[in-house]
């Protein structure tokens, strides 16, 4: 991989009925139904709205045998009706329903954490060799059938692995690892290899953003090591909805995306199927835009891994490097609104030029430097890289220096490497900036240099979704790789300040480097929900959103909800119609609560738990 000038991976070509998945043609946008797949009026119905809103691939649940049936009545009507768009069947626990499903639909998606190991138990029990061995004999006995029908019937195969529903087999060896994740796949890509066949399509995916990306690349790295170049499908689980849901998948899909990895897209949010689609195509499209950039000439850091979750080291300059928690930077330069978010307070405002009379108080203030610069207490002068000299003379206790990767010369290396009192604002006009600016973070680790950097990126957007895809794309990849001090989301649009720093705290949160809100994981529905998913999600957020140190998951069924509790610190999961569950961690508290009590009874689990702070006391 090259980090720094984008070009997508090569792989193999994979046939999906009329749409060809690798890297010499587009990346494909799909989505999934939520109807209950045995009603084919429904489940076509929304198919419909779902190609209008521009889909190339639908997936559709079948949770057994009849499900997977009726999948030939829909695929009819819809041909019927003259759409010739591929379908795809999702499969959990039942190899016999992806027998059916696949000949009839043009994909299957299997999971390798259910298709053949024994359903989840969260056991501790540990597997001698000889027991792990039985258990990938056993993949085979029930796998090597399947892959013999869609031989037959050129059914096309996801594997499709889910951080939520390993197995307690490769959990027992690797735990809840991108190593596990990674294994759980290449055990099923090297059974269907030697078995000659390539129509596959890989996914591997989490609702924590750093464990997915490091896990794909694991991925690639290990088939490339292996001969394998099968396409990915990528994808943020339970990614949630609103402005959360669209900047943790432009986050984890941004990030991998940016690095030429990916083949096809399903943004999965807790809302309709055909509004993931236009947010899938903005991303998908931002990124193309990098194609055949002008080459930026860098040289990798040997010492840097995209497998490793560690954070470049920083000396601390005020409060930003060091350990200190990563600070957001709001810009009002080009603008005289300085309201102020009640929820999201930005941690510095630059004003630009002066300080203007309608400042808020108790704010700090960054201030182009000028001559004749006067030290203010929670005031600190922004330098450019023709004033250094000026910079070098000043005295302030803490100063900034914007710079971008061709600035960043011998001669400036000289001033870097002695100074105990600058902090670095990293900006970039490159097409691709989060190359150019990777550039930069690389050069600084080759000269041992800890200086603190904020990573800047300035848009001119008018439309609050475009500017939450394209800055949590950009600067997401670059907090994911470990790089930034902090993050200054700049935007001369429409977009209020105050929205623009909400969105700067979502970013750092969607990277889990900042937690500035209540976090919730929320799956996007499908036909094995239990109960009305979005509008459970809103409840659960008007009554939870205040507890800004909680993961709270809430999902639709068992497929996930159980494996996902290990990444939240409290689940509302489907148990049967109308009936929910409540977990804290992994553990099940109260089980087939009526759905409208589970509300409720969840806030009295948090009081009881201690974790409960009234809203007032925020």
């Amino acid at each position: 991989m090259d980090f720094f000038n984008y070009h997508r991976r090569p792989t193999v070509d994979v046939h999906i009925g009329n749409l060809t998945l690798g890297g010499n043609h587009r990346i494909a946008i799909q989505t999934m139904t939520n109807t209950n797949t045995l009603d084919t009026e429904a489940s076509v119905a929304q198919c419909e709205r779902i190609v209008a809103a521009g889909a190339d691939l639908i997936r559709l649940t079948a949770q057994g045998v009849r499900e997977a049936e009726n999948l030939r009545n829909i695929k009819g009507e819809l041909r019927r009706k003259g759409y010739p768009i591929p379908l795809a069947a999702d499969i959990h626990f039942n190899p016999k329903a992806a027998e059916a499903a696949a000949k009839i639909v043009e994909k299957v998606r299997i999971n390798p954490g259910n298709f053949a190991d024994r359903v989840k138990t969260f056991s501790q029990k540990g597997y001698t060799d000889e027991e792990y061995a039985q258990g990938i004999t056993h993949i085979r006995d029930k796998f090597i059938p399947f892959l013999t029908i869609c031989k037959e019937y050129g059914t096309a195969i996801r594997i499709g692995v889910n951080h939520g529903s390993l197995s307690d087999r490769i959990m027992s060896r690797y735990g809840d690892t991108p190593e596990g994740m990674v294994e759980s796949c290449m055990e099923y890509l090297r059974i269907a290899v030697e078995e000659e066949f390539s129509n596959l399509v890989i996914s591997l995916k989490a609702s924590n953003t750093l464990l997915m990306t490091k896990a794909v690349r694991l991925l690639v790295d290990r088939m490339d090591k292996e001969d394998m170049h099968f396409p990915l499908h990528l994808g943020v689980t339970e990614a949630g909805n609103g402005e959360d849901g669209r900047i943790k998948s432009a986050v984890g899909i941004g990030a991998l995306l940016s690095d030429g990895i990916g083949d096809t897209v399903r943004v999965s949010l807790s809302e309709d199927p055909e509004y993931e689609i236009p947010v899938a195509r903005k991303l998908v499209n931002y990124i193309a835009q990098r194609a055949g950039h002008k080459a930026i000439d860098a040289e990798p850091y040997k010492g840097f891994s995209l497998f490793l979750t560690e954070r470049r080291r920083s000396n601390a300059v005020g409060n930003i490097g060091g350990d200190f928690v990563l600070p957001v930077i709001s810009d009002r330069s080009k603008t005289a609104d300085m309201r102020i978010h009640p929820q999201f307070v930005p941690d510095y405002l630059y004003v630009g030029e002066q300080l203007p009379l309608n400042f808020p108080k108790g704010m700090k203030a960054i201030i182009d430097y000028r001559k004749g610069w006067k030290n203010e207490d929670e005031r600190f002068p922004l330098f450019t890289h023709e004033n250094i000299p000026e910079m070098e003379k000043c005295e302030a206790p803490v100063k900034f220096l914007k710079l971008s990767y061709p600035e960043l010369t011998r001669e400036t290396f000289r001033v870097l490497n002695g100074a105990k009192d600058v902090v670095i604002v990293l900006g970039t006009s490159h097409v691709n900036g989060v190359g150019e600016q990777r550039a930069f973070f690389h050069q600084l680790l080759r000269e041992d240099c800890t200086i603190p950097v904020i990573i800047c990126r300035e848009y001119t957007e008018d439309d609050a979704e475009d500017l939450q895809i394209k800055s949590g794309a950009d600067l997401g990849t670059l907090l994911l790789d470990g790089f930034g001090d902090g993050i200054m989301l700049s935007n001369a649009g429409k977009i209020d300040a105050k929205d623009t720093d909400a969105y700067a705290f979502g970013i750092l949160q969607a990277a889990r480097v900042r937690m500035s809100k209540a976090e919730f994981v929320s799956c996007p529905g499908c036909g094995r929900t239990l109960f009305d998913l979005q509008e459970t999600v809103t409840l659960v957020k008007n009554a939870l959103s205040h507890l800004k140190n909680l993961k709270i998951a809430v999902m639709g069924c068992i497929v996930n909800g159980p494996g996902e509790m290990a990444d939240a610190d409290y689940g509302y999961v489907g148990a049967e119609r109308g009936k929910i569950s409540l977990y804290k961690k992994q553990q099940l508290v109260e089980k087939n609560i009526p759905s409208d009590q589970a509300v409720e009874r969840l806030i009295r689990l948090i009081k009881e738990s201690g974790d409960w702070v009234d809203p007032d006391e925020k």
